[in-house]
């Protein structure tokens, strides 16, 4: 009888954890209805280039040769680098995108369609269009294309100012080309601010995003887009986790300048600034570390004329709150040149209120914060750059030169395990100093045999071994 009241007990007991877990499954998310009613909105985007080198901007994971992230690469995109394919017209599906007006306005990733001599849209229909780019923006990686249609079905568009962690989302797009692809999760983060990505501040989610969803829309349970899925972190060549995406408030600024004007005019303060530690706080009389530390005040910019001064922390700009040094740059970006805001700023422990009329970013700067002039090698399939100032410090004694890796596309050098943001330091045992001295240096280089090359990789010295097909 004791047994028997025993597994009574324990059936008791499953059968009330099954109906927990039941009604906890009922409290999920339902994202049928989403689906059904976004997916019109987006479409795939391939392109026609003269050049087999396609690429994800940098987004894209280095797969290396052999495993199966390079078979499902070749399948979908094709080999990389074959003899005898250059200068062919080929199609590739690149990425997604989607409707954001009934009259053919597509958005989209500027990498998806960079270099691109024909661009096809293929809608949900089926029906395929060749688009036109009506504007490019490089600094935030978007694009707006227009298709001669009227009558198409738009996405409904949200506002990513109030997106807050933990919020549920799904995003649509064609990975490795299957088309119409949905996954979900939620918000990990917002304001994240990536490398050499200071005007975007990016939205980052745990939802899957591979190769071919670049340009696809992020969605929130009210059905409306708020943001452009654009990037992922990998160390592996596949998804780890960790995916960003454009806000749409920063993409429909962009949307409206380019329709208006081609091109996109952003707010500037003429500043270098720098994150404030919790020692160089306390040296400021600050009572924890927050802000943006002026480190330098350019000659004439608008900064200069408000009066800020180096040491200033800026705290606080047009009545946000600066938390770190990499919120303000997004902000002012965003702010139309000509804006008079406040600023709040920390000067010898006590806080006063500035006023500044916000510049327009000029080109130089807009080269500055990229890096030095960028030079394609193309027998390499690498783009690069001479280091500036700072990278050489950091850099250290011990070399005199090298070149930053700013963009591999399939070819030898990705082959070789070069990746985007090392720096080359010597190739076939010849120290490089500039990227016109390497251009050299390749043009030398044996053909069919590898060589070495040393590159300094978060820190570190690696060798890696070269080899140009003949």
């Amino acid at each position: 009888m004791g047994r028997v009241m025993r597994w009574s007990g324990v059936a008791l007991f499953l059968f009330g954890w099954m109906a927990a877990s039941g009604a906890g499954a009922v409290d999920l998310p339902d994202f049928t209805e989403l689906v059904e009613k976004n997916a019109p909105t987006v479409v795939n985007i391939s392109t026609v280039q003269k050049s087999s080198a396609h690429h994800f901007r940098g987004r894209m994971p280095e797969f290396p040769q052999g495993t199966p992230f390079d078979e499902w690469f070749k399948k979908f995109f094709g080999d990389r680098g074959r003899e005898g394919d250059e200068g062919e017209p080929r199609a590739r599906s690149l990425g997604s995108g989607f409707i954001i007006s009934s009259d053919g306005y597509i958005l989209t990733n500027e990498h998806v369609v960079e270099d691109a001599d024909k661009i096809i849209v293929r809608l949900n229909d089926r029906r395929e269009m060749e688009a036109e780019v009506v504007g490019i923006d490089d600094l935030t990686d978007l694009a707006l294309l227009k298709i001669d249609a009227e009558g198409l079905p738009a996405a409904k568009i949200g506002h990513s100012k109030d997106v807050k962690p933990g919020q549920w989302v799904l995003a649509i797009g064609s990975p490795f080309g299957f088309d119409y692809s949905v996954t979900a999760g939620i918000v990990s983060a917002v304001g994240r601010s990536l490398p050499r990505e200071n005007y975007v501040p990016f939205i980052q989610t745990d939802v899957a995003i591979n190769p071919g969803n670049s340009g696809g829309p992020l969605i929130n349970m009210d059905g409306e887009v708020i943001g452009i899925n654009s990037q992922i972190y990998s160390q592996t060549g596949g998804y780890m986790g960790l995916s960003f995406a454009i806000p749409i408030d920063v993409a429909m600024n962009v949307v409206e300048q380019l329709k208006a004007t081609g091109h996109v005019a952003r707010g500037w303060l003429g500043v270098l600034i720098q994150d404030v530690t919790r020692d160089l706080a306390e040296s400021f009389g600050m009572d924890r570390p927050r802000g943006a530390l002026v480190a330098k005040v350019l000659e004439g910019s608008p900064a200069e004329q408000a009066g800020i001064k180096v040491g200033d922390v800026i705290v606080a700009f047009d009545g946000r709150d600066i938390i770190r040094s990499s919120d303000l740059p997004p902000l002012v970006g965003m702010t139309a040149p000509g804006t008079e805001v406040k600023l709040k700023v920390i000067r010898e422990g006590r806080k006063r209120t500035l006023k500044v009329k916000v510049g327009e970013l000029p080109e130089e700067e807009v080269q500055a914060s990229e890096g030095p002039k960028e030079r394609l090698i193309e027998d390499l399939a690498l783009t690069v750059a001479d280091l500036n100032e700072e990278q050489r410090k950091k850099l250290g004694e011990e070399h005199e030169g090298g070149v930053l890796v700013v963009r591999v596309k399939p070819g030898p050098a990705r082959d070789a395990g070069i990746q985007r943001g090392d720096v080359i330091v010597m190739l076939d045992n010849q120290e490089v100093k500039k990227a016109d001295q390497l251009a050299e240096i390749v043009k030398e280089l044996p053909r069919g045999r590898s060589v070495p090359v040393l590159v300094i990789r978060r820190g570190g010295p690696i060798f890696l071994a070269l080899r140009i097909p003949k």
